[in-house]
């Protein structure tokens, strides 16, 4: 007979097999799927369900429904700016096709093949209204089988705005949210992440702004509810810190497969296998400490920023609806929710009409666009030239790792080309193969985060140890050499599971340099940082391993289609080896340059020339003999002054 255990779930009863009363060990499983039930997956939080009994008293609404009669630039009754247009923004990012994104639905499959009910833990964040009305909690329906319509329009309006936050706080919080709190059946998350929603039960949309007041006492259009909550990190990371609660960290650091058929004991994220930590990055970050001046790096009206929304939704001058107050706002957030996507979209609008999506033409290539963009304000690049190597520095100005967030398949790294005085490349490090989509990564950086087994899941599943990309079943993680932002501290990542693995930083680093030997004959040199959504390796992965449908299939053909996820350039740089009076090797010809040309200057009528930084003859004519004769002497001098005083 089956053992029943007590689930905490809603009060409901799983039938479970009798093995999960006991530990975990290797010879429990022969082959996958583990044998996890959904009570490996429950959360804290607002629980699955609607109506009478449940967290939820009334339904969350679809945006097509309701939101964009109001929100969107053009519809029959309205018109306005589509640039501050909630509805027309929202629709074109990732948040608004989070359930039509191609690699997630391939990636759902995998995780269900692999942990039997995995898909509970994905589903909470990539459709939430169908979560949180009970459409996915149920067995069969984990695998997203039993959503409908309104449920496959991702992260809706809805569900954002109806969030509270878990953590009362008396004078700034709403005070009806002290009661909402009290009645969460599912307890109240230990802290914020893997989609553990707090919503409220009643269709109050919440947001920054005092609707009521802005629009002189009288908003008859639905409830509003101002909230402090919506212009904090802490919302972003409800879905932006991903843990499996399946695992349990070990004293030792090392993670193991919790008792099957229970929740986990602790419910504290840092106590569970960390997926991904974005939210966690910036919070020990210094952005997290203060807003920091970029001087209007990422754009809006901010030059300063702190909190996730100021870089992603940046504020900006305008209106968000067909009945405005009476006047234009200059703190408008932009719905944009730009990020570092650079084709998914394209393949979305392949596989599903736009009068579903509310995507068009111009929408895909203005959403893309505009994430091209931000991965190009996320860094900065210098190349330096000095004793015959070429450094490269990339440094971070985003407010996370670089790159951050979903780390399967995602990557950085540096192109470096070396050309002779003709034009001719005579050597390359980092080669991309446009036809094949294949890296050399040998010879180069790459700045990336690997997950894997360890030799005990490998055992249970019949998989191989070591780099993974099943992403329900990975309990280590392998290598991280990502970019920390400003403020990173070692030991303030390692208590949020988001330390370098396999690499180094010290404290306060946020930048990161490469060396490269330069050949003989270089007299050019183009440097360029690329960033890649989607790699070969992990789109192959997704198509070969899917054993129940199509979506590894679908995945790959559209990222064949679309330029098999086409690198994009964070930073570019084409320069002269030496370049004429540049002492430092900065490519800038500046007063720092000036205790090289001193230490070259008397050199030829003293031979050799004095090498008190390493420079030797060729070296002191190539960079300093500006009259190009035999020698670095007094008739460069002149020509050394004006060059460091040219603009």
């Amino acid at each position: 007979m089956p053992n029943i255990i007590p689930s905490r779930r809603r009060g409901a009863m799983l039938v479970v097999v009798s093995c999960v009363l006991f530990a975990f060990t290797p010879s429990m499983f022969a082959a996958l799927p583990v044998g996890t039930t959904l009570e490996d997956f429950f959360m804290p939080g607002t629980q699955p369900g609607i109506g009478k009994g449940t967290d939820l008293q009334e339904p969350l609404i679809g945006p097509f429904e309701q939101c964009a009669a109001c929100h969107q630039a053009s519809t029959p009754t309205q018109t306005f700016n589509e640039s501050t247009a909630q509805f027309d923004r929202w629709a074109s990012s990732l948040m608004g096709q989070a359930m039509r994104d191609p690699i997630f639905l391939a990636a759902l499959t995998i995780a269900e093949q692999d942990a039997s009910f995995s898909g509970d833990l994905c589903l909470r964040c990539h459709a939430p209204i169908g979560w949180a009305e009970g459409r996915v909690s149920a067995p069969g329906l984990t695998d997203g089988s039993g959503l409908i319509a309104k449920d496959i329009n991702g992260v809706s309006c809805s569900v954002c705005h109806r969030l509270v936050d878990p953590i009362y706080k008396p004078g700034v919080s709403p005070v009806i949210d002290s009661g909402i709190l009290a009645g969460v059946t599912g307890g109240l998350p230990v802290n914020p992440g893997s989609g553990q929603l707090v919503l409220d039960p009643n269709d109050r949309r919440r947001g920054p702004f005092d609707i009521v007041t802005d629009h002189g006492g009288f908003f008859p259009y639905h409830a509003v509810e101002e909230s402090p909550f919506h212009q904090t990190s802490e919302l972003c990371a409800t879905c932006h810190d991903v843990s499996n609660p399946a695992y349990t960290r070990q004293l030792d650091g090392t993670y193991d497969l919790n008792t099957l058929g229970l929740a986990h004991e602790t419910q504290d994220k840092f106590d569970q296998f960390p997926l991904e930590r974005t939210y966690s990055e910036w919070s020990q970050s210094a952005f997290a400490v203060s807003s920091i001046d970029l001087g209007g790096r990422f754009g809006g009206n901010l030059p300063a920023v702190s909190t996730c929304q100021d870089c992603h939704m940046q504020d900006v001058d305008g209106d968000g609806c067909r009945f405005p107050p009476p006047f234009i706002r200059t703190d408008l957030p932009q719905h944009n929710f730009n990020g570092a996507n650079s084709w998914v979209l394209r393949g979305v609008r392949q596989l599903y009409p736009d009068f579903q999506t509310g995507l068009n033409q111009q929408r895909v290539d203005d959403s893309i666009a505009r994430n091209e963009n931000m991965l190009a304000l996320a860094s900065d690049m210098e190349t330096t030239v000095l004793d015959g190597t070429l450094t490269v520095r990339i440094t971070n100005f985003s407010g996370h790792k670089l790159p951050t967030g979903y780390g399967e398949g995602r990557r950085m790294w540096i192109n470096v080309k070396f050309f002779d005085a003709s034009m001719v490349l005579i050597g390359e490090h980092g080669a991309y193969d446009v036809t094949t989509a294949g890296l050399t990564t040998n010879d180069t950086k790459v700045y990336e985060h690997l997950q894997g087994l360890d030799a005990a899941v490998a055992t249970a599943t019949g998989l191989t140890a070591g780099e993974s990309f099943h992403f329900a079943l990975n309990n280590v993680v392998l290598f991280d050499n990502r970019i920390p932002p400003m403020g990173f501290a070692n030991a303030a990542f390692d208590a949020v599971q988001a330390p370098p693995v396999g690499y180094t930083y010290v404290d306060g680093q946020y930048w990161d340099d490469t060396d490269y030997t330069i050949p003989a004959l270089a007299d050019k040199v183009e440097v360029t940082v690329f960033h890649q959504t989607t790699s070969k390796e992990y789109i192959e992965f997704l198509r070969d391993e899917n054993t129940t449908n199509t979506t590894g299939d679908d995945a790959y053909t559209m990222w064949d289609m679309f330029g098999k996820s086409a690198p994009v350039v964070m930073d570019y740089v084409l320069r002269d080896i030496f370049v004429a009076g540049d002492g430092d090797g900065d490519g800038n010809v500046d007063a720092d340059d000036l205790p090289a040309f001193a230490d070259c200057l008397f050199g030829p009528g003293a031979t050799p020339m004095p090498t008190a930084a390493g420079w030797d003859t060729q070296k002191c004519l190539d960079v300093f003999n500006f009259t190009i004769d035999a020698d670095v002497d007094l008739e460069d001098y002149a020509s050394m002054l004006e060059a460091v005083a040219a603009p």
